[in-house]
């Protein structure tokens, strides 16, 4: 089954380097990396200096960089990607994906 998404916090940012969509986007405008806070994520690809949407509060649809449980915390690995972790995670995992380069549908409370 396909996730959904249910999102009820959009805002924009303007990207400070290249986005690739569905990934984790951090504070500085940039994809989060592993074991640093994130804003949201982004629904579309992004140019450095374009102006992009970002969804930080519901259930958003994230790359996943590796297998996540239902249930699981949520975090971003260096590429942005949803992975299953502690250290600064960002929300929980609603769907279950067994493999990198699934989307993860993860509850970010914001």
């Amino acid at each position: 089954m396909t996730p959904t998404k249910k999102v009820v916090l959009v805002t924009t940012l303007t990207a400070t380097a290249p986005i690739i969509e569905n990934r984790f986007i951090g504070f500085d405008g940039k994809q989060a990396k592993a074991n640093t806070p994130v804003f949201g994520v982004t629904p579309r690809e992004a140019d450095e200096g374009d102006s992009v949407g970002v969804e930080c509060v519901g259930i958003v649809l994230v790359e996943s960089g590796g297998a996540i449980e239902v249930g699981a915390k949520v975090a971003s690995d260096a590429q942005g990607c949803a992975v299953a972790g502690e250290n600064n995670a960002v929300g929980y995992a609603v769907s279950a994906c067994a493999e990198a380069g699934e989307l993860v549908a993860v509850l970010l409370k914001g």
